[in-house]
């Protein structure tokens, strides 16, 4: 006769009161833009944030740029002068290779729909390093037929049940004028307007929304029509960031225009950098960093808007989030970022669909090729693939099981069977009250909260698990997992041999790991000693 041990877990003497956990730090993850996909390297890096992230979906930009060829209104010009053509012509055979590659690694794409082919735009300016065109297009029914083009044949070639589990969003962060949107707020509802309802007259089923919006921002910046700077000064300026009124940016405007003209709206997505970057009364921009728990209160106000308005059960994707936007911040190659990430994610697992971490992988080219291997880029891996310690807080994150059955300040027991549990824990030091952990220019800047403290003490009785499990044991903290610290031993080497990547690589992967084991009578003791920023994970040895 079997046993119903799902009633019998209890945790320091009390029946677990479990709850679901969702698992928003993995629905999706994003990367740099579609042609960094094509790269043999992006792609490995990919099927591992599959593998061993748990990654869902991938979200990047650049779908139309004109380094993937897709729109075409001339042809040729190699050694001469393009010939025009007498209609456009869509080719989709690297946006081909780039999805067949991600659902091949067990996982779908994001849909970001921009940004402008050349042809198509109305400004000549571009962005990153790649050169990307962020205008409106000269014709929005020419936009039209190439968004209906492009669905259509992933429709075609993938099958409509399967492009109904895609999201479609409509541009990334066009309220940042004239980067990403040369144009002005009104200009992109109207370009969401028409994409929305061409993305409808598809199929109904399919999911489109926006406004995939830049960060919060405490002041009247983005109000208007065009960005006006001289409003940032108080931002600037402020001695408590914390203390402003931090707000969510086109989010009411989005869902006043939709409601009125009755358009469709799936769902809100925004990007939630607990930083900004204002400038002063004197022109000079100022980084500022935010409280810890910024992103859990800019959550809870989204939450609240989204609740409160004509539109209650659209989602909401977070579809760019890290502890900076920076791809030059060198915190975030530390331990101290994943600390920071894994308590964040811990804490707003409720509040949102999907939380998209920025990015996998450091195959990412806004401003170039990264300079070193340890540069500050996004990334849980490094270009050369070596994992820092982010990519393990993500791969501890990712063993927890789908039912909450004890969480606290410091860390999360969840249930992974009937008779199986798996468990988060962090320091996240006391001395550092409310404060984030900021960014850095340089690596030697991390180096001002090595000296935060105390240790952490977690104690915890759970029992009703099975008799003799083994569970593995296995902790990042300064000094294990920190590649990036001896990286900067080394003397901080541009170019790495062979030698020294599998070096780092060894370095980077060897984790603090022991064992437990589940007494005669079903109970797991748990009584450890975090030291300062470590992450600990406690998972069955054999799931």
């Amino acid at each position: 006769m079997s046993v119903d041990t799902s009633l019998a877990l209890t945790i320091d003497g009390r029946a677990s009161a479990e709850a679901p956990l969702p698992h928003v730090w993995s629905v999706c993850l994003g990367a740099g833009r579609a042609n960094e996909a094509l790269r043999a390297d992006w792609q490995s890096h990919f099927r591992e944030a599959v593998g061993s992230l748990g990654a869902r979906y991938v979200r990047f930009h650049g779908l139309f740029h004109d380094d993937m060829f897709v729109y075409r209104a001339s042809n040729g010009g190699g050694f001469g002068p393009p010939t025009p053509l007498t209609a456009p012509v869509y080719t989709f055979a690297y946006v081909d290779k780039v999805f067949d590659a991600i659902l091949a690694a067990g996982a779908r794409p994001f849909v970001e729909l921009g940004f402008m082919p050349r042809e198509l735009a109305t400004q000549t300016e571009t962005l990153f390093w790649w050169k990307a065109h962020c205008s409106p297009p000269t014709d929005m029914a020419a936009w039209v037929e190439l968004v209906t083009a492009t669905v259509e044949h992933w429709i075609e070639r993938y099958g409509l049940d399967e492009v109904r589990t895609w999201p479609f969003e409509v541009w990334n962060e066009p309220n940042l004028v004239p980067h990403f949107w040369t144009g002005t707020r009104t200009e992109y509802f109207q370009l969401y307007e028409a994409t929305a309802r061409a993305i409808k007259a598809i199929d109904p089923s399919l999911k489109v929304g926006g406004p995939s919006s830049s960060v919060f921002v405490p002041d009247s910046r983005y109000d208007g029509e065009y960005h006006d700077k001289s409003v940032e000064a108080a931002t600037a300026e402020a001695t408590d960031p914390d203390a402003l009124p931090w707000k969510p940016v086109w989010i009411h405007e989005l869902i006043a225009y939709c409601a009125e003209r009755e358009l469709p709206l799936d769902f809100l997505s925004t990007h939630l950098y607990p930083t900004d970057y204002a400038f002063d009364t004197q022109g000079v921009g100022r980084s500022i960093s935010r409280d810890r728990d910024a992103t859990r209160s800019d959550l809870e106000v989204m939450r609240q808007v989204i609740a409160r308005s004509p539109y209650p059960h659209a989602e909401l994707h977070i579809t760019e989030w890290s502890t900076s936007p920076s791809s030059r911040d060198n915190m975030h190659d530390t331990v101290y970022a994943a600390t920071y990430i894994a308590r964040a994610f811990l804490q707003c697992h409720s509040l949102a669909d999907s939380i998209s971490y920025w990015t996998f992988t450091d195959v990412f080219e806004e401003g170039g090729g990264g300079i070193g291997p340890f540069h500050g880029g996004f990334g849980f891996v490094n270009e050369q693939g070596i994992h820092k310690p982010t990519f393990h807080a993500m791969a501890m994150l990712n063993r927890l099981g789908d039912r909450i059955a004890l969480q606290t300040e410091h860390g999360i027991i969840t249930r992974t069977s009937e008779d199986a549990v798996a468990a988060v824990f962090f320091n996240y030091p006391d001395s550092m009250g409310s404060r984030s952990i900021g960014g850095a220019t340089r690596y030697v800047q991390t180096h001002r909260l090595a000296g935060e403290g105390p240790d952490r003490h977690i104690a915890h009785t759970v029992t009703g698990l099975r008799p003799g499990d083994a569970y593995a044991v296995e902790t990042l903290d300064l000094e294990h997992g920190n590649v990036a610290e001896a990286w900067h031993r080394l003397g901080e080497p541009l170019n790495l041999s062979p030698r020294q990547v599998a070096d780092l690589a060894a370095i980077a992967d060897d984790l603090d790991r022991r064992s437990l084991t589940v007494s005669a009578d079903g109970v797991l003791e748990i009584d450890i000693t975090l030291a300062p920023w470590a992450v600990m994970s406690i998972a069955p040895r054999n799931p």
